[in-house]
């Protein structure tokens, strides 16, 4: 569990998150949504570490993160699971190569060691004989499975996704739901993932925030979401699906 105590985030005299407490909960997969420019990926990265908050606590299951050294985060990490918005592959690296690094980084372990674990992430994502080549012979949607068997390669406690359907087509896009939902309950992870795809909110949204102006203007879950009076929300909800249905 991830708890959010008042926290508060400023750059240059602007603040882009105002007071936002929320709870993340364990082996669930827990949702950020609003408008671009809402401050939702400044929440993320504020949360895992990337922002430093100008006030407030953000703590991993009873442990004060936001407040720990260097040191004691960059250990933390080693519990942190990370899917960048757009894969964030190294193009330079070999798919092997790519899921291999946080072991090489933050694991002990031995060479056989890390092949082993290497292949187990990226059969459970579903992918065979790609070990050997390189980002850019991959389809976008493998790029995102490659991405998440690196980012579950640790067996982490916590999983960040960001816009993890960007760029996808809507088919590929129901696959990596489906597999950030099967990961996060079969290894009773935290998740959080920043979206603005309303398919995934409806989907995978087991607890959903909703961020208005720097501010959690919203919580719920996808049975709740269409029910609100929230009119910002509500705005959000159905413009989106308005768009979603223009394209189709």
């Amino acid at each position: 569990m991830i708890e959010l105590k008042n926290i508060s985030k400023s750059f240059a005299g602007n603040q882009i998150l105002k007071d936002i407490s929320a709870t993340f909960e364990q082996g669930k997969v827990n949702l950020i949504i609003g408008q671009s420019g809402s401050g939702k990926t400044v929440l993320l990265k504020s949360i895992v570490g990337l922002h430093n908050i100008d006030k407030g606590e953000i703590i991993y299951d009873n442990r004060v993160f936001s407040e720990m050294k260097f040191k004691a985060k960059k250990s933390m990490r080693k519990e942190i699971g990370m899917l960048f918005q757009g894969g964030a592959l190294f193009d330079s690296f070999t798919i092997e190569a790519n899921v291999m690094f946080p072991l090489d980084l933050f694991t002990n372990m031995s060479l056989e060691e890390k092949f082993e674990r290497v292949n187990f992430c990226l059969n459970r994502v579903n992918l065979e004989k790609v070990n050997n080549l390189y980002p850019s012979e991959l389809s976008g949607g493998m790029q995102k499975r490659a991405a998440i068997a690196r980012a579950i390669a640790l067996n982490p406690k916590y999983l960040f996704c960001d816009e993890p359907n960007s760029g996808l087509d809507p088919k590929t896009a129901i696959v990596i739901d489906d597999l950030i939902k099967e990961i996060t309950q079969e290894y009773n992870i935290t998740t959080i993932v920043n979206t603005h795809d309303m398919n995934s909110v409806i989907r995978i949204g087991d607890k959903i925030i909703f961020i208005f102006q720097g501010e959690k203007s919203w919580e719920g879950d996808r049975k709740e979401i269409f029910n609100t009076n929230n009119q910002e929300l509500n705005n959000f909800v159905f413009v989106n699906e308005y768009i979603k249905n223009m394209k189709l």
